[in-house]
């Protein structure tokens, strides 16, 4: 006990680093855990999408549009999707798929959604980037 007290004392950035790595670990995984809703791969946004007429919802700004997106996708920014949620409130009843770049933003619509009453929501793991590693495809206008 005594050898880790002194490791301890010898390496206080070392063992403040690992601390703060441990904790932001450990709070991530709770995130995961405590969220309502699903990520699912572009394999399985595709399968949504034909089998249960899924809705495809993207977040990005318009900006980043001129890449493409997803057929069919409606597009409302994550800037202003507070404000305009209520454009989906008649696919409340739909499966939703929500995607961005890489689908970190787009799990903030997804709680968006949730609160707001819709009950199969979905975030496209790796976003865009994911579907097109995946070969799936773009329309671009």
């Amino acid at each position: 006990m005594s050898e880790i007290l002194d490791f301890v004392q010898r390496h206080p950035l070392l063992v403040g680093a690992f601390v703060a790595t441990l904790g932001l670990l450990i709070w991530t995984e709770i995130q995961r855990l405590t969220r309502n809703f699903a990520d699912v791969t572009p394999q399985d946004a595709v399968l949504m999408i034909n089998r249960d007429d899924a809705i495809v919802v993207d977040v990005r700004e318009a900006s980043e549009l001129s890449s493409g997106k997803i057929p069919g996708a409606r597009h409302i920014p994550l800037s202003s999707f507070a404000k305009r949620i209520g454009e989906l409130d008649k696919f409340r009843d739909r499966k939703t798929i929500v995607y961005c770049r890489s689908g970190q933003r787009s799990q903030s619509a997804c709680k968006q959604l949730k609160n707001h009453g819709f009950e199969e929501v979905a975030n496209l793991k790796g976003g865009i980037v994911a579907w097109e590693s995946a070969n799936l495809p773009i329309a671009k206008k």
